[in-house]
């Protein structure tokens, strides 16, 4: 199944459980978390409020996530938030420009949700960054629940906070099978063969 599949939400909404439930049944899937190519420029960048904000972040996650296809994986699964629109298009248009397929799943979940979530998180006392994810989240919760109503067209939107990880994995599989399925279908046709014959 060579895809991209973004798992994008807000903190809280379920995207790393989402992810593990998938990689536990795409074993060899790589998981991609955009996160640590932040983490990795703070290192050279002095940290200012959040790292998406970076032009050079944005290109590496576009940059590591087609390096990784080529040669690591057919499946990549990619749990990140992407709330502001300039952001998302940019990286999702990239990998789509360069020829992926890319599966953009949204985690929706009532406000309520989000912040009860956020508040039982058990954060690390020696990660900062555990702590400023916290906060960021529950600052942004009304920002990201209002940003569901803004994904593009052909997103799958899901809510987490009315299906199982498993129901929510089984939704994902089926779209990304279909999709597969579809670009078989088309490429056939491009070369004058019926899909799927022996």
């Amino acid at each position: 199944m060579p895809v991209i599949i973004w798992v994008n939400g807000g903190f809280g909404a379920g995207k790393t459980t989402l992810a593990e439930e998938l990689h536990r049944r795409l074993p060899d899937a790589v998981m991609y978390d955009p996160e640590e190519v932040g983490i990795m420029l703070w290192k050279w960048v002095p940290p200012d409020g959040d790292f998406q904000h970076l032009a050079s972040w944005r290109e590496l996650v576009v940059a590591t996530a087609l390096s990784l296809r080529k040669h690591h994986a057919e499946t990549l699964i990619v749990p990140m938030s992407l709330i502001r629109e300039a952001y998302r298009a940019e990286i999702l248009g990239g990998l789509a420009d360069a020829g992926e397929e890319v599966l953009h799943v949204f985690l929706e979940a009532d406000a309520s949700v989000l912040r009860e979530r956020l508040n039982a998180r058990v954060t690390d006392p020696g990660k900062d960054w555990d702590h400023v994810a916290r906060e960021v989240g529950m600052t942004g919760v009304d920002e990201i629940v209002a940003a569901a109503a803004r994904q593009p067209g052909g997103t799958l939107m899901l809510r987490s906070d009315r299906l199982t990880p498993a129901e929510l994995a089984d939704a994902v599989l089926a779209r990304a099978t279909f999709a597969t399925l579809m670009e078989k279908a088309r490429e056939c046709g491009r070369q004058g063969r019926l899909p799927f014959a022996t």
